[in-house]
């Protein structure tokens, strides 16, 4: 079985600050907006990308499972899937994170809430998994893991729900990269907040945690037309944003983002210091940076679509410049591309329909490919022949999406591709075959 060590919460602040404050300097970027304290970054061109996937009932093993592509275009195997690897379980698969090192890829199931692990460093064409964390809601009481957000030797997960009333009221959940829990911080249900979670991002150098703010599993795990059509659901879902001081771990102010605010990216350009978070209910894009006089503020500074037809915007991936935004619309099918020159006034440049429903949005390093996936819960993706399941790679060239590639999911039998992350051999003789430390401790 799986141990998990006892830190006090003291303690485990104590270890969390030391670690952050002996980090290095914020990195500013890497391809796909993951945590600044992530090494290893692909600057060149990348080889793989993992597909986090569905499982779908009679569709192959019918397990959620962890998808390579090869997207090298020097390669033989180019826009072909080249490894699954199944977790023999179907789980509600949703996001990922890599460890600080990147030798590890964390997944998690907002259905069974469980948390799997699988090393990517070994070989990173075949990613093997390592571990299973099954008991998060006894340890914690949060319920569907999110979020898995790299610190220094640490993952700090973000979750959706509890064990309580499966709401969305909730908390992060911080590990060490064993896989050990050391310690549980609740999300602030005083001054304002509303308790929701979603997703976690950090700006080291003015010590802050921001977190967003989602809903709970029995919305997600509700058909969505059913969710529209109840009022009272439609109540259930976040309309915060919460500032925490990262070394202490602590609240320190709760910003009213109304209709639900779900990825969170900070500026990538060095010395800049805001973040650009989407509504998924209000269509818009709000900004988040200090004022003038030293305090922190929320401010809508854009409109995505028309919000009257409810595009839903869901994913999004700012540019390493930090002058650009991909904005994803599950509804309407379209990528769309803000100029983010002046934050304080993004303006729409470019869109396209990427398929007949989209979700998660990953661009290269340099800006130059773009991989766009279908799938945004099992319940909530379209019906019938729009229920379109793939993973798509485009070539950008500042003025155009060109296709390049694509993966149908369905007709490969592998299921709802999700989320993405990307991958190169270099990590191989980066990390060599050494095998990383536990065995696999599945829940039976």
């Amino acid at each position: 079985m799986l141990r998990l060590s006892r830190v006090p919460r003291s303690l485990a602040t104590a270890l969390l600050a030391a670690a952050l404050l002996g980090a290095g300097p914020y990195a500013g970027a890497d391809e796909t907006c993951n945590s600044p304290y992530i090494g290893n970054l692909i600057k060149g061109q990348e080889d793989y990308v993992y597909v986090w996937t569905l499982g779908v009932q009679g569709l192959g093993d019918g397990s959620d499972k962890l998808v390579t592509i090869d997207v090298n275009p020097a390669s033989k195997k180019y826009g072909k899937a080249i490894h699954s690897i199944s977790v023999g379980a179907r789980g509600e698969a949703h996001h990922m994170g890599f460890t600080d090192d990147r030798r590890h890829l964390w997944a998690g199931g907002l259905s069974n809430s469980r948390i799997y692990v699988f090393d990517v460093g070994s070989n990173p064409a075949k990613p093997k998994l390592t571990k299973v964390i099954a008991d998060l809601p006894e340890r914690t009481g949060y319920a569907g893991p999110h979020t898995f957000y790299a610190l220094p030797g640490r993952m700090l997960v973000g979750t959706l729900s509890n064990t309580r009333d499966k709401g969305g009221v909730t908390g992060l959940a911080l590990f060490n990269n064993k896989g050990d829990l050391i310690s549980k911080y609740d999300l602030p249900t005083d001054n304002g907040g509303d308790g929701y979670g979603y997703d976690i991002g950090i700006n080291p150098r003015k010590n802050l945690l921001l977190t967003s703010s989602f809903t709970g599993f029995n919305n997600y795990m509700r058909d969505l037309g059913e969710v529209v059509a109840d009022a009272e659901a439609m109540k259930k879902f976040g309309n915060t944003m919460v500032l925490w001081d990262l070394k202490a771990m602590k609240p320190k102010k709760v910003l009213s983002v109304p209709g639900a605010p779900l990825e969170i990216r900070w500026s990538l350009r060095e010395g800049e210091n805001w973040a650009v978070v989407a509504t998924a209910l209000t269509s818009k894009i709000w900004l988040i940076r200090e004022g003038a006089n030293g305090e922190w503020e929320a401010k809508d500074v854009a409109t995505i679509g028309d919000p009257a037809k409810i595009p839903l915007p869901v994913d999004i991936s700012i540019s390493r410049d930090g002058k650009g935004l991909w904005v994803n619309t599950f509804m309407d099918g379209k990528t769309r591309y803000f100029d983010l020159s002046n934050p304080e006034a993004p303006k729409q440049t470019y869109e396209k329909v990427t398929g007949k429903q989209v979700n998660m949005v990953s661009q290269s390093w340099d800006g130059k490919r773009v991989y766009v996936t279908s799938s945004l819960l099992e319940k909530w993706d379209k019906k019938g022949t729009d229920n379109e399941q793939f993973l798509r790679a485009f070539n950008w060239d500042g003025k155009e999406l060109r296709p390049a590639f694509e993966v149908d999911f369905t007709k490969e039998k592998l299921g709802r591709a999700h989320h993405m992350k990307l991958g190169s051999k270099s990590l191989k003789s980066a990390f060599g075959d050494a095998e990383p430390p536990g065995e696999i401790a599945a829940a039976r």
